[in-house]
């Protein structure tokens, strides 16, 4: 296994170093942190951690490696990898290339060996900033803080139009033990940033699935004649989608049934006349708590988002759903008198908890009353 030197530099002059367990070169980036015990391939393979340096703060990480079937993507969209101690062995039965071998294949930065408590207690009291990765020889700690200074954040950046699909295709691979249901509604996704694993649970319950690209106008996504719309997850500031805040309104006007997640979530909200904005250091993890307002029943859900709806900004025509436990944001909304609904986490689970798959049976059951 390659061994080398590697520095992490933040845009407040600190420095860490460490070893280098991926790719030769540099990067930049906002770095955030994710407290997500296990899930490492699906983390660096979702594509809402596009323009992201990703640091772990579960300690030890590699230890069941990597395969090509744990992945969320087609690729992996994070800019690069922080993580405490890297496993020098892997075991477990479907590994089939270790982390850092991985990293490096896919032309990924990675840095292990730094004390990634002081990083996170970093950005948490000052909040996610711009941060560089710099691994190779010959290493100046002043050049990777300039690097580090000249990302200027995601506030103002649409990365939904780079990380989405390219052109329209359709989709009908289920999950390892799903059996696919009898219900056969055709459902138009819109294409943020998807993970493969939501679309495994539409197509788990028969929906006959076409995923078209960010940018697709109302009148294209409606030639299909869907039942419903799913809004899918994705990186970036939800503002500058202009595009898809145009076409998620004409929608609404059209009385479809939606359920978006994550930016879609975001994306709904600002179609129906709500806020978004940036969060001091977002969620990220697999064990965040969410009370379901109606029931108040807690869940315990998957998060992967810097950005939230405002409260004050809500019109009244929109009810909250659910809310964070840790700070009180806005996890959910529902329009009043419409069939519309959106959750902030990411009910999938991939990784983390199932407690929030019942969202995706009342997106059934808005389709079979609309119907």
């Amino acid at each position: 296994m390659k061994e080398s030197t590697a520095i992490l530099a933040l845009a407040n002059g600190t420095i860490f170093k460490g070893k280098s367990i991926g790719a030769e070169g540099q990067v930049n980036g906002e770095i955030v942190f994710n407290t997500s015990m296990s899930g490492y391939q699906e983390i660096l393979t979702d594509p809402s951690y596009a323009r992201q340096i990703v640091t772990l703060t579960y300690p030890h990480i590699g230890n069941t490696g990597t395969n090509f079937e744990d992945t969320e993507s087609e690729k992996i969209w994070c800019s690069g990898l922080v993580i405490r101690s890297l496993s020098q062995t892997e075991s477990n039965w479907r590994n089939e290339e270790n982390l850092s071998d991985y990293l490096q294949r896919n032309n990924i930065l990675g840095i292990s060996d730094i004390d990634t408590r002081k990083l996170t207690r970093i950005i948490r009291n000052e909040g996610s900033q711009s941060a560089a990765i710099i691994a190779g020889e010959d290493i100046e700690e002043d050049s990777a803080v300039s690097l580090a200074r000249e990302f200027q954040g995601l506030n103002g950046l649409d990365l939904a139009k780079e990380v989405t699909t390219k052109t329209p295709y359709d989709w009908t691979e289920g999950t390892w033990r799903g059996k696919k249901a009898n219900t056969k509604f055709k459902v138009a996704v819109l294409d943020f940033g998807i993970k493969k694993n939501i679309l495994r649970i539409l197509a788990d319950r028969g929906y006959e699935l076409r995923i078209f690209p960010a940018k697709t106008e109302f009148e294209e996504l409606i030639s299909i004649n869907p039942d419903g719309v799913f809004l899918s997850n994705g990186p970036g500031d939800p503002e500058p989608c202009d595009y898809a805040i145009d076409t998620i309104t004409k929608l609404t006007e059209r009385g479809m049934p939606l359920f978006g997640i994550c930016l879609g979530h975001q994306l709904l909200a600002l179609s129906l006349g709500g806020q978004t904005s940036k969060m001091k250091f977002g969620h990220h993890g697999a064990n965040h708590p969410v009370q379901d307002l109606k029931t108040q029943k807690v869940a315990v859900s998957s998060q992967n988002h810097g950005f939230t709806v405002d409260e004050d900004t809500l019109p009244e025509e929109l009810r909250i759903t659910h809310k964070s436990l840790f700070d009180g944001s806005i996890q959910g909304i529902e329009h009043a008198t419409k069939p519309f609904f959106s959750f902030q986490g990411h009910p999938e689970a991939s990784p983390g908890p199932h407690d929030l798959k019942y969202l995706f049976d009342r997106f059934e059951e808005n389709m079979k009353a609309n119907a």
